[in-house]
């Protein structure tokens, strides 16, 4: 079974150029990068580069056999869709519209963004009114680029699980919007709410596009490495349900930690998954 398997930009120390982080996502036994798009003007600053400088990055990522397929776009947590302020939901939706322009200039295919109306505001019925009203709009955006649009499931209430999540897939209706969820966070959700990660998934069926495989334990979301004694992500079992869903691509996150060998981190990372996945298919009628 044919599958793809991305690495996290974060995976590699900040400062690298993309030419050196295609090599070593590639030499490091995964198929892809997935760009990371977050809160730091450094990154946010990508958006507004020209329409030659994004096509090169494409080309380059091509030409380097690492290809650019996904984008997590994380810059809403700091400009939400749903935020009180006026201001903030224009540069919100601004940074959406550029986001899919810069995605279909380099060749990205998914943008997974955060499932959050608000984040260091307290949400509201108005927050999330405007968070719908906003996703709508991007969702025709994405439409005009033909770009897709999918919720990575997070660590707060308001979007943590596919189940919330397929709320406003359905809710928005459109072809360009559905799930890109996380697995650890999953896990972690099925613990408050005592359900089923499993199951919870399945209400995704033919709306999730891709999945972000993460290590994690009960109250801990990130900075933990694959393989983790005290860990509890059920790799095999959600990756079996994502292979029968019909999903192929899948993406490591996980994080560079100061004093670990990064380049030994992210090929056992690699291996790790490639053994899930490996696993989880041989499993599959």
């Amino acid at each position: 079974m044919k599958y793809s398997l991305g690495l996290y930009e974060k995976a590699i120390p900040a400062g690298y150029d993309f030419a050196r982080m295609f090599d070593i996502a590639r030499t490091s036994g995964f198929d892809r990068l997935e760009i990371s798009i977050d809160e730091t003007d450094w990154r946010q600053e990508r958006l507004d580069w020209s329409e030659e400088k994004q096509r090169e990055l494409g080309q380059l990522s091509r030409t380097m056999g690492t290809p650019l397929l996904t984008m997590c776009l994380s810059g809403h947590r700091k400009w939400p869709l749903g935020s009180h302020d006026e201001k903030t939901r224009e540069r919100a939706l601004e940074m959406m519209k550029k986001a899919i322009v810069f995605s279909a200039n380099t060749g990205i295919r998914i943008i997974q963004l955060a499932g959050y109306d608000v984040y260091y505001e307290d949400g509201d019925a108005d927050t999330e009114r405007w968070f719908r009203e906003n996703l709508a709009k991007s969702a025709e955006i994405a439409a005009e680029y033909g770009v897709v649009l999918a919720f990575e499931t997070m660590e707060t209430p308001f979007m943590d699980t596919v189940t919330k999540s397929m709320h406003y897939v359905d809710l928005i209706d459109s072809p360009w919007l559905g799930v890109y969820p996380d697995i650890g966070n999953l896990k972690n959700a099925s613990l408050i709410y005592g359900t089923d990660v499993v199951e919870d998934m399945k209400r995704g069926s033919g709306h999730i596009f891709a999945v972000h495989l993460k290590e994690t334990k009960p109250g801990l979301y990130r900075d933990m490495n694959f393989g983790d004694p005290t860990g509890h992500t059920e790799y095999v079992r959600c990756i079996k349900a994502s292979l029968e869903m019909g999903v192929r691509m899948f993406t490591g996150e996980f994080w560079h930690q100061k004093g670990q060998d990064y380049e030994k981190t992210i090929c056992d990372s690699a291996k790790f998954l490639r053994a899930k996945i490996e696993e989880a298919a041989a499993q599959c009628e």
